[in-house]
């Protein structure tokens, strides 16, 4: 979604997740390229500009700093910032608990896309809410917008 936002604003991008022989239910790995030049490359990102958390409970078992340029930002979805990084700026919002109060559900993909929105001021809080139009209808598109709202504003 993330992708598809940075596109309706003409940059180029791509995302892919990276799986290895995972179970169900375990950390996985998402890259999202944007660009305003074509993008060629077509690997895994191990220099990212900025990282997205969904669960903090990765950061005790995923370096999450690692490769992080001067500069990036962290979004991490918890109710404060952890005391043990310091390689980035952090930003934090307790997804978990907009997406619960919002939502009924700990789904907290949608919340981090506003989070991610006021972070890093790259696509623009109108086209995250247009991709979650184009993606859900009804009640559920006017739940995740309320969600990513939410986000952007306690982030």
């Amino acid at each position: 979604m993330l992708a598809e936002a940075a596109f309706f604003e003409n940059y180029y991008c791509q995302a892919f997740p990276f799986f290895g022989a995972e179970r169900r239910g375990a950390p996985v790995t998402a890259f999202t390229r944007i660009n305003s030049k074509p993008i060629r490359t077509h690997t895994q990102i191990y220099e990212p500009d900025h990282v997205v958390v969904l669960d903090s409970s990765l950061l005790g078992v995923v370096d999450v700093t690692a490769g992080l340029k001067r500069g990036g930002v962290i979004v991490i979805n918890a109710k404060e910032a952890p005391k043990d990084i310091r390689a980035a700026r952090i930003v934090t919002v307790d997804a978990t608990a907009i997406a619960m109060e919002k939502l009924g559900a700990p789904i907290t993909n949608t919340a981090m896309l506003g989070a991610f929105a006021k972070a890093v001021k790259l696509v623009s809080l109108d086209s995250i809410i247009r991709v979650i139009n184009e993606h859900f209808k009804g009640k559920l598109a006017e739940k995740n917008v309320a969600v990513v709202k939410e986000a952007y504003d306690r982030a």
